[in-house]
């Protein structure tokens, strides 16, 4: 399965298209949080560390928000919004320098993890389309820079 990784201009906003719901039903609650808990661990070693908590116990709750958001993204229950309200993941994201350079180490990081579900290739492929797109509208510093401001 090739995880091609879209190239967009600095401040485009592409149309985002959700996971397909089957998703959700595939790898449930428990395989989503799993797959972003693998997707955190390999951002802690990754070039992106600094962006993320070095406490063991912060990194936990940083996993549960992200989980929490992706499980309510692909059809699941909407836990994200209950335990911290509407997404405005940009608003969110904000506070970081976030490079074209860290969403590609990002992306990558979940490229591994995903190409290690046992779960049929189209619904991966629904899975990284939405998280492909989605991710650029996250870059907020403009390529060629690759400063970290905090912690997310």
């Amino acid at each position: 399965m090739d995880l091609k990784i879209n190239s967009y201009q600095f401040g485009e906003r592409p149309d985002v298209t959700k996971p397909d719901p089957d998703f959700y039903k595939a790898l449930g609650e428990k395989g989503i949080r799993n797959m972003v808990s693998k997707h955190y661990d390999l951002l802690r070693a990754s070039d992106i560390k600094k962006l993320f908590p070095k406490d063991d116990a912060e990194l936990e709750i940083a996993k549960q928000n992200s989980a929490d958001f992706m499980i309510q993204i692909c059809g699941g229950p909407d836990y994200f919004n209950q335990r911290r309200g509407r997404p405005m993941m940009m608003d969110r994201h904000s506070q970081f320098s976030i490079a074209p350079e860290g969403r590609v180490v990002w992306l990558n990081c979940y490229k591994k993890v995903l190409l290690e579900l046992d779960i049929p290739e189209n619904l991966v492929l629904s899975f990284w389309n939405y998280i492909n797109v989605f991710s650029n509208w996250m870059v907020n510093t403009p390529g060629g820079t690759f400063k970290i401001k905090g912690k997310i």
